[in-house]
């Protein structure tokens, strides 16, 4: 890596730092959707016609971040769209009317705890439409979770879940299956002041 490389990495570091703390201290607290929408799609997130996110969010390099339509991101989520290393497949995509309650957690970057650098490892999330995260579940990098699939409050998803299925625990597993897979709803208009 060449001095000019390493310095423009630096940049580019620190802006995203700035930003990441401007979303989270400064737009984050904004009592009021249409503003913290604006925020969000000016650092480069992709939002979709109807969809939110509530107060408190959390997130990391909105610029690999894709949200559809009509989905709603609960309060004090953290959404973890880093890309940063060269040939990296890191970032999120949010599918419709995907309901993800209140402190959930979608990581795309860890590290490689076998390595002898403690490497970092980053790999993309992927949500279909129509799914529920239930509150606190933790969603680790790599994971693809199919279009109905619904994850319980408190799991710890690590591996990808089929369409239509319910998982739970730590880590989660199938405990279930969603009844309907025609899916249709719509989930309705944000609560003001959220």
């Amino acid at each position: 890596m060449t001095v000019w490389q390493k310095i423009q990495r630096r940049i580019t570091t620190i802006w995203l730092e700035l930003a990441t703390g401007f979303l989270w201290w400064g737009v984050g607290v904004v009592p009021l959707h249409h503003v913290r929408r604006f925020f969000y799609r000016l650092f480069g997130m992709q939002i979709g016609s109807g969809s939110t996110l509530h107060m408190g969010a959390r997130i990391y390099d909105p610029r690999h971040i894709y949200i559809g339509k009509d989905s709603i991101i609960g309060e004090k989520v953290t959404l973890d769209g880093r890309r940063q290393l060269e040939n990296s497949r890191g970032g999120i995509t949010i599918g419709d009317h995907v309901d993800i309650a209140s402190e959930v957690m979608i990581w795309t970057s860890e590290h490689d705890i076998s390595s002898t650098d403690f490497a970092p490892i980053e790999e993309p999330v992927t949500i279909g439409d129509y799914v529920f995260i239930g509150p606190r579940a933790i969603i680790l990098p790599g994971v693809t979770i199919a279009h109905g699939a619904v994850i319980a409050a408190g799991a710890v998803v690590t591996k990808d879940v089929a369409a239509h299925s319910i998982v739970g625990g730590v880590p989660a597993k199938a405990i279930g299956q969603r009844a309907q897979n025609n899916l249709q709803y719509r989930l309705g208009r944000a609560r003001w002041f959220q």
